[in-house]
């Protein structure tokens, strides 16, 4: 009987802790995958996050715009999908008003760097159904949807937009980064919805503000919201708007507007 009374306990003892071991031992098991997932997640997000658009802008001859609209919406439809997404507009505003803006994505620069030219079948039917009826002025560019500076997330769509283009002076763009982060604000305050894009590789540097009327071009009537200038000062307090001025006149090179109507039968299905 001294015997059980001895070993027993120690018995009690080692068995414990053994289930303990193994328990930390699973559980640390676990943990440290998770701590792995963790520290590559952001890496994975980064490489991975889709804010890159491409625009192109077609100017089609005068005499051929039935044409190039039935074959437009054609290639669209067959051979951008997905990653490769069309979304057409007509510009119908502005110094390249006549021109078909064709937006593709929002991708990585992943994408990008993989894209290739989308095979054969896709360049032949470009070249030979499309091209034809096209000049020869043509405008690539991409640009990178700014989150932080926005009001609207990237895929959230309206048919109308009106587009302002913002050309810093070289060595001024964190001005006009700052001032549209304070017109952010009077965006909120207003309800107003806009995406924002920096151009990248594409030009001269540049802010790309797309307003998105959700509820259609009444939103441009005058009285629909309050003025911006009151919302700026309310948003950003006395002064701000005389700061804005003198930021615009010695910082920002040059800018130009312009209104775009969205066309879904023209775009990918």
């Amino acid at each position: 009987m001294q015997f059980l009374s001895i070993e027993l306990p120690y018995f009690v003892l080692h068995l414990s802790l053994r289930f303990f071991y193994l328990f930390t031992k699973q559980k640390f098991t676990h943990m440290r995958k998770l701590i792995l997932v963790l520290i590559a997640l952001p890496f994975f997000s980064f490489a991975q996050e889709k804010n890159v658009i491409s625009v192109s802008r077609y100017f089609p001859k005068g005499d051929k715009v039935q044409a190039f609209e039935k074959a437009l919406a054609s290639h669209a439809q067959k051979y951008h999908s997905g990653t490769w997404k069309w979304r057409v507009f007509t510009v119908e505003s502005g110094p390249e008003s006549g021109a078909y803006h064709v937006t593709e994505g929002p991708m990585s620069w992943d994408d990008v760097d993989g894209r290739g030219d989308l095979g054969k079948a896709h360049m032949d039917d470009w070249s030979m159904k499309v091209q034809p009826f096209l000049t020869d002025r043509v405008i690539n560019s991409y640009s990178t949807y700014r989150e932080d500076l926005s009001t609207i997330a990237l895929t959230d769509y309206s048919n109308k937009i009106a587009i302002s283009h913002v050309f810093p002076k070289p060595g001024y763009g964190t001005d006009v980064e700052d001032a549209t982060k304070k017109f952010k604000k009077a965006w909120e305050a207003g309800g107003q919805t806009v995406a924002v894009y920096e151009s990248s590789s594409s030009g001269p540097q540049q802010y790309v503000y797309v307003t998105r009327y959700k509820q259609g071009l009444k939103e441009r009537n005058m009285g629909f919201r309050k003025p911006m200038k009151d919302r700026y000062i309310q948003a950003n307090g006395e002064g701000s708007w005389d700061e804005y001025m003198k930021m615009q006149r010695n910082s920002i090179d040059h800018s130009w507007s312009e209104l775009l109507f969205f066309h879904p039968e023209l775009s990918s299905k």
